[in-house]
């Protein structure tokens, strides 16, 4: 699930896989047209996968594309883990912070 938590702030909650990935493209693309700065917040993503990492690579390139900010904030243990793995953390280029629940 994604919700809008101020103009220009996504927070992603849940699972980032190949069952969530094409709904949460569409809701990126609409948040990335109305605004020159984006921050995505992870920190309550429980599971993410291939598709998950290719839909925020993407999302990378397409603000890119169009000029804008885009970053990805609060880290999940489990983004983390997948970014470090498939060596990725460097090519979105947000600073990796792990989000610890309280």
């Amino acid at each position: 699930m994604t919700t809008a938590t101020a103009p220009g702030r996504l927070e992603i909650k849940g699972e980032l896989n190949i069952f969530t990935a094409a709904e949460l493209r569409l809701q990126l693309l609409e948040a990335l047209a109305t605004s020159t700065e984006l921050e995505v917040d992870l920190a309550q993503i429980s599971e993410i996968d291939s598709a998950g990492l290719q839909l925020m690579v993407a999302a990378k390139r397409e603000a890119a594309a169009r000029q804008l900010t885009l970053h990805f904030t609060g880290h999940s243990p489990a983004v983390f883990e997948a970014l470090e793995l498939c060596k990725l953390s460097s090519l979105l280029g947000d600073p990796l912070l792990i989000h610890t629940p309280s």
